[in-house]
């Protein structure tokens, strides 16, 4: 039911660590030659400021459909008023509605 655990070689856990310290060489040596091929401070800064204008467009269209949103609601707002108003015209000209006694 239980299983041993096998005890790794010394060599297993030597060839394991060197392929470790190699990877992690080669990928921080990758990552050191990245400035000579891209200019890092230029992306980033192009990075933030797609961000910025971004931002500021996604502003801008949130304040203009909440201008929409207003005038909308004073449209309804207007039409409402005006049903209203036709209401209390026709109560008011025509006759009372006779009660039976």
């Amino acid at each position: 039911m239980f299983r041993r655990q096998r005890r790794q070689t010394r060599l297993r856990l030597f060839g394991s660590g060197l392929l470790l310290l190699a990877g992690g060489t080669g990928l921080l040596v990758g990552l050191l030659q990245l400035p000579e091929r891209l200019d890092t401070l230029l992306l980033v800064s192009r990075a933030i400021a797609n961000l910025i204008s971004g931002l500021s467009r996604f502003g801008v269209g949130l304040l203009q459909l909440l201008g929409v949103v207003a005038l909308v609601g004073l449209a309804l707002l207007a039409l409402v008023l005006l049903a209203a108003g036709l209401v209390r015209l026709a109560k008011a000209l025509l006759p009372p509605p006779r009660s039976p006694r």
